[in-house]
């Protein structure tokens, strides 16, 4: 008898949760998370659903520990999907958390799981529709795609948000996406894949923070004004993640797509003159 498919997912939150629950069926799950709390109670719920769930206590700014994750995947048998979802909001962390878990813990993750992947393996990392609207020099972009992991958090760009958090989690979400694409070709020998999805203000307990912070009105407003008129919600994310990591997308790596109910969209085209706020 055949060993089943190992599904990894990073974040235990709303969308971590989701995601587990729409690809992880008749697989080896394994859901990762910094917070042993929340872990326990995820991998509780899953394995009373029926998942063959298993938890693992990871840390995606630690790149060691995010090898010790792939390889425990590995060890369970062929990786078919990994879902990078761990992060932390602009609301409520700091300018180095960000830029240690969104920027730096999305490199660990896509090199360790680089290691491992054999072919049909799909990774795919949960970005946001705030990295679309970094303005960077192509230079500055160029080293958030290709400079070493161990690098990145010395790069110049890095210095130029201050103590800015909004700032910096824009920088760190189009850090994600080039990222993606810059590993796409290393991926493609494998015969894997790798891709971002950029979710816009989605119903989780990190989006309910955002909409309680300053930015919170403003966020919500442009909901209404883009025309969605309602946040999105983690299924609605779940279902994108399981076409990028199922058969219907095999021809397609190094890209990223929008799930933001058109919101980028308005930003760009209808918008008002005045600095975007995107943290979604």
């Amino acid at each position: 008898m055949t060993e089943p498919d190992v599904v990894v997912v990073t974040g235990a939150g709303g969308m971590g949760t989701a995601v587990a629950r729409r690809i992880g069926s008749g697989r080896t799950l394994i859901l990762a998370d910094a917070f042993p709390d929340a872990l326990d109670r995820a991998v509780a719920a899953l394995r009373a659903e029926g998942y063959d769930a298993k938890g693992q206590l990871t840390d995606v700014s630690d790149a060691r520990s995010v090898i010790e994750l792939a390889d425990a995947a590995a060890a369970e048998g062929r990786v078919a999907a990994v879902v990078h979802t761990a992060g932390v909001s602009a609301a409520t962390s700091t300018v180095q958390k960000i830029m240690q878990v969104d920027l730096a813990g999305t490199a660990h993750v896509i090199d360790a799981f680089e290691t491992v992947a054999t072919r049909g393996t799909s990774l795919v990392c949960v970005a946001s529709m705030a990295g679309h609207y970094a303005s960077l020099s192509h230079e500055d972009e160029r080293a958030l795609a290709t400079a070493p992991t161990g690098d990145l958090l010395s790069l110049d760009v890095i210095a130029t948000v201050g103590e800015d958090a909004t700032a910096a989690y824009i920088l760190a979400k189009r850090g994600n996406q080039v990222r993606a694409q810059a590993a796409a070709l290393a991926w493609n020998r494998r015969g894997a894949r790798v891709n971002t999805v950029s979710p816009g203000v989605i119903s989780t307990a990190m989006a309910r923070s955002e909409a309680e912070s300053s930015s919170g009105h403003h966020m919500m407003a442009m909901l209404d004004a883009c025309g969605a008129g309602r946040t999105g919600t983690p299924a609605e994310i779940a279902e994108v993640v399981a076409f990028l990591t199922g058969p219907g997308s095999l021809y397609i790596t190094g890209t990223d797509i929008l799930i933001d109910g058109g919101q980028a969209a308005w930003l760009r085209w209808h918008r008002r003159p005045g600095p975007p706020s995107p943290t979604g």
